[in-house]
């Protein structure tokens, strides 16, 4: 007699348990704010530079006063190069140092594609079919955008969609990682002391950190490239610094572990330091000057000093319980969405003349552009981002198709009382 069992049942995942290589929950919302400021903030970076006017008597910022202008015109893109290197490569660090596993290449760069592509792709679309109404436009930059190339092309870097060019840094960054990741771990894996372990992924993460800023030393001191030459100052031989230095965070912190967890007494001097140092850097960068040509580097360190100083502390303090204020991580949770669409957003208000004129509309400019850009960016997020994001099902740990239905396993065995021959 032949008994068929239906397969048992398999356990349902454990959906509280962070993914891996992600920072602990309770940090994760520190991230998150993080990502809302820095969203909040390129908003009115590129709304104060629509407002910037220039005659012949030169420049004119939209606010006269340096002080305050210091905290308006404030670029935060090395903060998104820096959380973006560190996140991603702490299960590479705690592999190389720990011996821990890591999710395969495919995996790491199919959860990628869904998380970048999907909106990136129909952003691109849509702004360039507005702006392009008849075939075949300019195609050239709709190619480039695609191929995320437009940063090494001198003329149409900040086309379409100006703000991306940070993306196609972004997308050589994954490539570069999952290159030299897996090489860094095999490289750590017959050396017994930890120590030596450590030192090897932070000398590799110095030396990465160390070549743009040769790059920018060596363009500007010794042939003397303007500033305004983007492809030589925007392409990753110049701007790879900001990943390093979060890679580097990433190796820090995996060494510490729980260990020297910092104490207010600490941590806040620490965050303080970091926090004028990068507004000393807006403050005082003049085109060509060293606080301006170095800005990068610059502020990529001063950025990892504040997020070390943030996330490894022994105690929640003030500036933690700011950064998980709810409507801020509720920011950081758009920030991407709201991150691609606040430029055309911005420069379709503009020409329908739903911005105020002269530079004195600027606080009111950065209103309404909030005001359009914020629920536009929320949209956004719940019919494409989120929707997007549940691809990641389809595939498990390894990278292999989920098997959501399993065909069920027959079984055969002799009954008691079966029939015998």
């Amino acid at each position: 007699m032949s008994v068929t069992a239906v397969a048992p049942r398999r356990p349902k995942p454990d959906t509280h348990r962070p993914p891996e290589g992600a920072p602990a929950r309770s940090r994760a919302g520190d991230i998150d704010g993080f990502r809302g400021l820095a969203a909040l903030s390129t908003v009115v970076f590129h709304v104060w530079q629509q407002y910037f006017r220039y005659d012949s008597e030169g420049s004119h910022p939209p606010v006269d006063n340096p002080l305050i202008g210091a905290v308006l015109s404030f670029e935060v893109i090395d903060l998104f190069f820096v959380m973006s290197a560190y996140l991603l490569t702490l299960s590479y660090a705690r592999a190389a140092i720990d011996g821990r596993s890591t999710r395969p290449a495919r995996v790491f760069l199919f959860r990628r594609a869904i998380r970048i592509l999907p909106l990136y792709f129909l952003a691109v679309l849509v702004v360039w079919a507005s702006r392009n109404p008849t075939l075949p436009g300019n195609w050239r930059d709709l190619v480039e955008h695609l191929t995320f190339t437009h940063v090494f092309d001198q003329q149409r870097i900040f086309y379409t969609l100006g703000p991306t060019w940070s993306l196609s840094l972004e997308v050589m960054f994954y490539l570069v990682l999952v290159a030299l990741g897996p090489v860094a771990v095999r490289a750590c894996r017959p050396l017994r002391s930890r120590r030596t372990r450590v030192a090897v992924c932070a000398a590799g993460c110095l030396l990465l950190y160390a070549a743009p800023c040769a790059w920018i030393a060596v363009a500007q001191g010794v042939f003397g490239v303007p500033h305004t030459d983007w492809a030589v100052y925007f392409g990753p031989q110049a701007r790879f610094g900001g990943f390093a230095a979060g890679m580097g965070l990433a190796v820090v912190m995996t060494a510490l572990g729980d260990r020297g967890r910092l104490r207010v007494r600490a941590a806040i001097p620490l965050a303080a330091l970091a926090a004028g140092g990068l507004y000393a850097l807006s403050l005082f960068s003049a085109p060509e000057n060293f606080a301006f040509t170095f800005y990068h580097p610059l502020a990529s360190a001063l950025w990892v000093l504040l997020l070390f100083s943030t996330l490894h502390t022994h105690q929640r303090t003030r500036w933690n319980r700011l950064l998980t204020t709810r409507w801020l991580t509720a920011t950081g949770l758009i920030s991407y969405s709201l991150f691609i669409w606040h430029e055309p957003v911005m420069l379709q208000l503009h020409k329908t003349g739903l911005l105020p004129t002269g530079q004195e509309g600027f606080p009111l400019a950065v209103a309404i552009v909030l005001l359009v850009a914020v629920p536009t960016a929320v949209a956004s997020y719940w019919l494409v981002e989120y929707p997007a994001s549940l691809l990641g099902r389809l595939k498990d740990g390894t990278g292999r198709p989920r098997e959501f239905y399993p065909a069920p396993v027959r079984l055969t065995a002799a009954a008691p009382g079966a029939e015998r021959g």
